[in-house]
């Protein structure tokens, strides 16, 4: 992992032990099997699960999640309390709005701005046209 955090957190859940580790630049919570860049900036309350990518200069912020195998390009605003799903991906330069949810595998194509609360379905495909916005 890129960006290597400074501190190691765990605690048990359903009786299994989980480790995350605080990525340095905001000290957000990233799984040792993820793979975050050293100049993304990872809230301190954010979260990143094992296998999720995360690229230069995107920022996640507070609240968010990023689920496992997720991945996140370069550039990218992640907003408050947004979920990227499990396999889920996000082009460069896009803008997840507060509250977004994208679901397993969707993908949002490069310089797409998804507005606020919007719910992005499973495999689901969304353009820049989609919204009529770019970000």
């Amino acid at each position: 992992m890129s960006g290597r955090s400074t501190m190691r957190v765990e605690f048990e859940e359903a009786g299994e032990r989980v480790v995350y580790r605080r990525h340095r630049n905001g000290g957000g919570l990233v799984s040792p099997q993820a793979s975050v860049d050293a100049t993304a900036f990872v809230a301190r309350d954010a979260w990143v699960e094992p296998g999720a990518r995360v690229e230069s200069g995107t920022t996640i912020a507070s609240g968010a999640w990023i689920d496992a195998d997720a991945r996140v390009g370069e550039d990218v605003v992640v907003g408050k309390y947004v979920h990227v799903g499990p396999g889920a991906t996000v082009g460069d330069g896009a803008r997840l709005e507060k509250g977004v949810r994208l679901g397993a595998n969707a993908r949002v194509e490069p310089r797409t701005r998804i507005p606020e609360d919007e719910t992005v379905a499973a495999g689901d495909v969304v353009t820049r046209a989609r919204f009529g916005i770019a970000a």
